[in-house]
């Protein structure tokens, strides 16, 4: 049995209703006329786009009436270093980095590195050290462009990020970190803190430049109550609230609910993982829409609305007709569930083959990505 919803920045489970996310997060849905405007700049919308991987914003229009007046924004995304890379976390990724070609846009990506340490009592700053330097080489394997791309690190640019950090701290009282993130009165005041650094990114580039600068933040919208409350402080500090854009959840493999998590092993590809593992992971686990006999599944089909691999084929098959003729063949019957699995894991196997040899040569361009300061 799947458990009742629960999205916040640091947990999320069962049955994600995203209708009712927008309804209570206070969010926009992203509808057909903003996607026409965006696809007006851009030539083509992204596959996350036609097929509402990214469904829902906050002040979208606002960033396209600036970048129409020539305010050209920037980008702000980011990944918590406590972890391996999977292919979940990918997706905002690979979505901000077509936004930066098509736009030609900055890309400030933080890492940080102090979060999973305030939050997880087992991890030590030794582990985020380690996971920061392997999560950078997954990130630089995409192909973002060094030139226009800044990663912020909150421990090493700490004297960057600190006093701007006690001015959205000064301005956020306890009782609203309380209410935003459910905290009592045994978090730890790092947790309590936190939220000012993550602010930080959003209006740091303004601040360096000493003009306004717009931010447009594209994350999973677990993420989001984090930037309510940015987008309630930095008018007040004189800055423009950033605008969003939100990202559904891949979901786990075993089809249990929530969101793939890095510490199930089953649950998850990850970017390191070798064809084997990925053949293995995804024959043993992925959960099956399909029926329970042979003859049962060629007379009444599957079902690929519950089907994890059509699921994940939705993120990572780009060919929308050769994706309508997988959901038909296999609703029909006609494509088994051993056959839908092969197609998603020679998928994710050259996706994963390419990824790995950018992440090996990632290695030696580290230093390029790094803020200089």
């Amino acid at each position: 049995m799947v458990e009742d919803m629960k999205v916040t920045p640091w947990d999320v489970k069962g049955n994600i209703d995203y209708d009712r996310l927008i309804k209570e997060f206070g969010t926009e849905r992203l509808d057909s006329k903003l996607l026409k405007r965006i696809e007006k700049h851009t030539g083509s919308l992204h596959t996350f786009l036609r097929r509402g991987i990214f469904f829902s914003h906050r002040d979208m229009n606002w960033i396209l009436d600036e970048y129409e007046k020539g305010n050209k924004f920037f980008l702000y995304t980011g990944r918590s270093p406590s972890g391996d890379v999977h292919i979940g976390h990918l997706v905002p990724w690979i979505f901000t980095k077509w936004l930066q070609d098509k736009f030609n846009v900055d890309l400030w990506f933080q890492f940080p590195d102090e979060e999973k340490f305030l939050f997880k009592d087992e991890l030590t700053f030794k582990d985020t050290e380690h996971y920061l330097h392997e999560n950078m080489l997954d990130v630089i394997a995409l192909g973002f462009n060094p030139k226009k791309t800044k990663f912020l690190i909150d421990t090493r640019h700490a004297g960057l990020m600190y006093k701007p950090a006690c001015e959205v701290a000064k301005k956020i009282t306890f009782s609203t970190v309380k209410s935003s993130f459910g905290f009592d009165d045994s978090f730890n005041i790092g947790q309590i803190f936190y939220t000012a650094m993550q602010s930080v990114p959003a209006f740091l580039p303004s601040v360096l430049a000493k003009k306004n600068i717009p931010c447009l933040i594209p994350y999973a919208i677990d993420q989001d109550p984090h930037f309510r409350i940015t987008r309630d402080v930095l008018p007040k500090m004189g800055y423009y609230k950033p605008a969003a854009i939100h990202s559904v959840f891949l979901p786990p493999l075993t089809g249990s609910g929530g969101k793939m998590s890095s510490s199930i092993k089953t649950s998850a590809i990850y970017t390191t993982d070798s064809p084997k593992v990925v053949k293995d992971k995804v024959m043993k686990y992925a959960f099956s829409g399909g029926r329970s006999t042979l003859e049962e599944h060629r007379r009444l089909g599957g079902n690929p609305d519950v089907d994890v691999p059509y699921q994940w084929l939705r993120f990572f098959e780009d060919d929308d007709v050769k994706l309508k003729q997988i959901y038909d063949d296999y609703k029909s019957g006609k494509m088994l569930t051993g056959e839908i699995k092969q197609i998603l894991i020679d998928k994710l196997n050259a996706f994963l083959e390419k990824h790995q040899e950018r992440r090996l040569a990632a290695k030696d361009k580290i230093d390029e990505f790094i803020l200089k300061v």
